[in-house]
């Protein structure tokens, strides 16, 4: 409603140019879409040209005529939307299109419908086989919050974020809860790491129901399952150097000495690709990229086997974003974690996820495993999120140069 208020302020003078500088890019897919019909059917209507800046080339191609690529304040390759994005010429531009979730989601699609085999085009992950035969270490069995919302005379009506949602997360997996901002989706993400109690309704974590927790079991739930948030500006405190921001869970949970402590936070740099002279750093020196980095490295500090990504990459720009998919797939893979991604990104999801779940208005609405509910999904609002897909409509070949 806000967006739609500000392109209301900028077509008001009737401009013969409209700069639109990411005016998207912290919206769910499909207010996206709804927002950018909008501004295109206003546009056309007043014969306003639009000046579209945005970190997404398929949006871009979507939406554009003509793309124009900068790279350290250059511009390194312009042209025809679908031409560029078909065969980019300059290797930043190559980087761009490989990395644009919503593009790797459409050319997956497009190596499926050819017979081709895409395990290549994902985050590497263990074998399928492997993974079907992992226990459950998650189970989440019709769960509920009810908030209580108060109106200016007083009265207190009830307001359900989470109706009745039930799900499992295998040992080992990715499971994705995707849905439109206000699904319910990051309450149930509160909820598993035992921040909000539910209304109703249980929480199992590896045989166990965490609502039964005493004070000093829940503190020791927290070394076994810790979150990554979504601002890597906001959830870092900018008074800490990166060395005490990595530390304190350690020295938290009573977990070594000082000189343990070093050595393994300088562990954690190297398993996050960050040089160990970032711990005198302090977060404001560091990119939104880097910074996530450090806040995948505090997750990992305690040595957890489940970790909650809520909208994790959703604030990075596209190759930071990739950078970071890769790291968390690598992580897994190694180290054996089991994520549960809250995201509003079904591109991003085609990519890192082994199950998806689809939340709309509190209620789970969808599951089933990510080919199933990207080939054939069979609730009308799962296929509405998959067609606002920034570029679902782009025909592009399985694999790009």
């Amino acid at each position: 409603m806000r967006q739609r208020a500000l392109i209301a302020i900028g077509l008001s003078c009737q401009p013969r140019l409209l700069i639109a500088d990411e005016p998207t890019s912290a919206l769910d897919v499909t207010v996206q879409r709804q927002i950018l019909d909008h501004l295109e059917t206003m546009t056309a209507e007043l014969g306003t040209a639009v000046l579209l800046i945005t970190h997404d080339l398929g949006l871009a191609a979507e939406r554009a005529d003509k793309v124009v690529v900068m790279y350290r304040d250059n511009v390194v390759e312009a042209g025809p939307s679908l031409e560029l994005l078909r065969n980019p010429q300059h290797p930043y531009t190559q980087r761009l299109v490989a990395s644009a979730p919503s593009l790797a989601s459409r050319r997956i699609q497009a190596a499926k419908a050819e017979g081709i085999q895409t395990e290549e085009l994902l985050a590497p992950t263990e074998a399928v086989a492997e993974k079907a035969l992992a226990d459950d270490v998650l189970k989440v069995e019709s769960l509920s919050k009810v908030f209580k919302l108060r109106s200016g005379v007083g009265k207190a009506t009830d307001f359900t974020a989470v109706d009745n949602v039930s799900f499992n997360v295998k040992r080992g997996t990715t499971t994705a809860i995707v849905g439109e901002s206000g699904s319910g989706k990051s309450t149930v993400a509160q909820m598993v790491l035992n921040l909000l109690a539910p209304t109703s309704g249980r929480i199992v974590f590896d045989g166990v129901d965490t609502s039964t927790l005493n004070s000093r079991e829940i503190f020791k739930f927290r070394r076994r399952v810790q979150p990554i948030f979504q601002d890597p500006y906001g959830s870092l405190d900018p008074m800490y150097n990166i060395f005490r921001t990595i530390e304190e869970p350690l020295r938290t949970h009573k977990i070594g000495d000082k000189v343990s402590r070093e050595k393994k936070v300088r562990e954690l740099l190297d398993q996050v690709a960050l040089p160990q002279s970032t711990m005198q750093r302090y977060p404001n020196e560091l990119s939104g990229g880097q910074r996530q980095r450090v806040a995948i490295a505090r997750a990992l500090a305690l040595d957890p086997e489940v970790i909650i990504c809520d909208e994790a990459v959703s604030a990075l720009d596209v190759l930071v974003q990739a950078q970071v998919l890769n790291l968390l797939a690598e992580l897994q893979s190694n180290l054996g974690l089991t994520y549960l991604f809250i995201t509003h990104d079904l591109a991003v999801v085609r990519q890192i996820a082994d199950h998806v779940c689809v939340m709309q208005k509190g209620k789970l609405v969808e599951t089933g495993s990510t080919d199933d509910v990207f080939d054939s999904p069979q609730q009308d609002y799962t296929k509405a999120l998959l067609n606002a897909i920034p570029g679902a409509s782009l025909m592009l070949p399985p694999v790009v140069a």
